[in-house]
């Protein structure tokens, strides 16, 4: 614990702080900025080759427009805004909780120089109201040498003691100036914050009005690609494709960090049957068991069983919830996947490390972006029905290697 000045100096303080953030600035600099430097190279590369691989992806789909990519745009957009929104949000409670501070701190001050002032009162009241000698007269009176050597030195003390005392209420004073000058900052930082917020929230009730204006447009259309057979299968293949190609990359980053040259081969995707990671390791596997679901709601369709369409099973689950609900990880991990799918919406895949891969798909918004870090139970998205998806709700998947497998056998009690 840090012991303040009982003085109240609290800028002498902060300016020997300074001079030792100064000092280890300059000692860790250019290190810290190496690797920063290099994160973000990092990031880049990530990013990149997730792009290529949405590119590759899409260049496998057949020639012929599906109608849910008509919804690809407006849903991209009401997501990106969405993600503004929550970051703003964040911003204000930050400012907030400053501004807070700014104020705890400005009270300090005020009842520290409000005791100073009065010290400072009670000391010019004993020297000019209650007749105390200064240093002249005691000079002049030809008392004891000795004695009047002693009140010199006291009265010295004193004159000392007061201009100390003016000193730290011009510190005082000019530290509350510097506080209210931030506080103006805040507060015009706060209130554009704010305005940001309306114009955003003005753009998404505008891209959720196109999307469902153009959802009544192609409503046929979407209701004729969820009975074909052939079109389910396809989004699926089309997720396998992703989840495949989203392993190769971690394969190829895990072979990068531990000096490889090449990467090992891929894990191979299998069919459904009783797949399950066994007595595997590490921390996501611990959690085995014990696992929160996303979001609360009804489980409408489990995994294995067959789709309401017919023709395909669930490799997932779907749960029923309310637009807009939040949906959080289910694990730490990196986000490595942030982006539309056809089939799947707004999808979000998060890697957990140990070969464990967990999937939300059909989300109205999406609010990690690729290479984010994620805490177990963070916010990652909200619910909703993108995708073409003919509710609201969240398809949720859980995979191994590549190998998708039931997540409520994982789960534990609600």
């Amino acid at each position: 614990m840090i012991e303040l000045p009982r003085d109240g100096s609290i800028s002498r303080l902060v300016r020997r702080a300074a001079g030792l953030v100064a000092l280890l600035a300059g000692l860790t600099v250019p290190a810290f900025a190496a690797s920063v430097e290099r994160k973000q190279e990092e990031l880049q590369d990530l990013k990149g080759r997730i792009e290529s691989l949405r590119r590759e992806v899409a260049a496998a789909e057949e020639s012929r427009s599906h109608a849910a990519d008509q919804l690809r745009e407006a849903e991209s957009s009401i997501s990106s805004v969405n993600r503004r929104l929550h970051e703003l949000a964040g911003e204000g409670a930050t400012l907030r909780g400053e501004l807070a501070d700014l104020d705890t701190q400005s009270q300090r001050l005020d009842r520290q120089s409000g005791s100073q002032q009065n010290q400072l009162a009670r000391l010019l009241n004993r020297q000019f109201i209650g007749g105390d000698a200064d240093a002249m007269k005691l000079l002049l009176a030809g008392r004891d040498p000795n004695q009047a050597a002693r009140d010199h030195y006291f009265l010295n003390q004193l004159s000392r003691a007061k201009a100390e005392m003016i000193q730290q209420l011009r510190t005082a004073a000019e530290e509350k100036k510097q506080l209210a000058e931030k506080v103006r900052e805040r507060q015009a930082q706060l209130a554009r914050i704010e305005q940001q917020q309306q114009e955003h929230r003005a753009q998404l009730l505008e891209r959720k009005k196109q999307r469902q204006t153009r959802l009544v447009a192609i409503a046929d259309k979407l209701k004729a690609h969820r009975r074909e057979i052939d079109s389910l299968r396809r989004d699926e293949q089309r997720l396998t494709r992703l989840i495949d190609g989203l392993i190769r990359i971690a394969a190829a980053r895990k072979s990068r960090s531990a000096g490889k040259s090449k990467p090992g081969p891929a894990p191979k995707t299998s069919t459904l049957k009783s797949h399950d990671p066994g007595n595997v390791g590490g921390a996501f596997a611990a959690s085995r068991g014990r696992l929160r679901l996303p979001v609360k709601g009804s489980v409408a369709g489990r995994f294995g069983t067959p789709r309401p369409e017919g023709g395909a099973l669930w490799k997932g689950i779907f749960i029923r919830a309310a637009e807009g609900a939040e949906v959080r990880a289910v694990g730490e991990g990196t986000v490595v996947f942030s982006d539309w799918l056809r089939g799947f919406g707004n999808l979000l895949v998060i890697d957990h490390g140990d070969d464990f891969l967990s999937v939300y798909g059909n989300n109205e918004s999406l609010l990690a972006a690729v290479g984010a870090t994620i805490r177990n139970g963070q916010a990652v998205a909200t619910v909703g029905n993108s995708g073409g998806n003919p509710e609201s709700g969240l398809y949720f998947e859980l995979r191994h290697r590549g190998l998708a497998f039931d997540p409520l056998k994982w789960a534990g009690s609600p």
